[in-house]
């Protein structure tokens, strides 16, 4: 497996939020969701829209709960373009 230091200025990509798809699809509106996992709706609102710089992982259980989703159906991986420069 090649080394790919994370040091090295790269495109490695982004993890990006579904909730807003999520809770779209279940008819849940961000006041709705911010009752059930029991948090601000500020909080709701950054998750929702997509501006979530570090991860509180009990707010992402909680959401995973309330929405009967898995991890893998909230986040996902988009893959960047490597190394600057190639």
């Amino acid at each position: 497996m090649q080394e790919r230091p994370v040091l090295i200025r790269a495109d490695y990509g982004t993890v990006a939020l579904r909730l807003k798809e999520l809770m779209e699809e279940r008819g849940i509106t961000r006041n709705q969701l911010a009752k059930l996992i029991d948090a601000r709706f500020e909080v709701v609102s950054k998750w929702y829209q997509g501006n979530v710089e570090k991860m509180d992982l009990d707010i992402l259980a909680r959401i995973c709960y309330a929405l009967d989703c898995s991890v893998a159906e909230l986040l996902v991986y988009v893959p960047g373009k490597g190394m600057e420069g190639k």
